[in-house]
């Protein structure tokens, strides 16, 4: 389980140097959403590489696909968006408080998302201690975003 931890700790780290990473490729090229595209297509490519070498490159077979809820398809939109919010917002308002707000909101909505068990999460309810919490993050990323 601390392996799991660990790899989300990861994952965060990377999501406050990615978004410096767009925004320069965006720079360089001279045009955003070519950059956002070739972010995209490196991202495809690289769990395509991990989908090989784990042995998990097989398709879903038709009847997996009818069951998938209509709101999982949109995952990828999700994923175009911050992207396009990491090629035009990052460098303009700062590492520091564009992923205070990013974090913040992930987890303001997610507070949401677990009290009403939406979009496949088991319920968790919106308890006193979680919710301060969600209050604390805003007031953090607000005096983060304004100093």
């Amino acid at each position: 389980m601390l392996f799991l931890y660990g790899f989300a700790l990861l994952a965060g780290l990377a999501s406050a140097v990615e978004p410096g990473q767009n925004a320069g490729l965006a720079k360089s090229f001279g045009r955003p959403l070519w950059a956002g595209v070739v972010s995209l297509l490196v991202s495809i490519a690289t769990i395509a590489v991990i989908m090989v070498v784990s042995g998990a490159f097989g398709l879903p077979g038709m009847d997996r696909l009818a069951q998938v809820p209509w709101w999982a398809w949109l995952g990828g939109l999700m994923s175009a968006g911050l992207t396009a919010a990491q090629l035009y917002l990052s460098k303009r308002i700062g590492a520091a408080a564009f992923l205070g707000l990013i974090v913040t909101a992930g987890v303001v909505t997610s507070i949401l998302l677990d009290n009403f068990g939406l979009v496949g999460f088991k319920v968790h309810p919106a308890s006193l201690w979680r919710i301060l919490g969600g209050a604390l993050m805003i007031g953090g990323v607000g005096l983060v975003a304004r100093f």
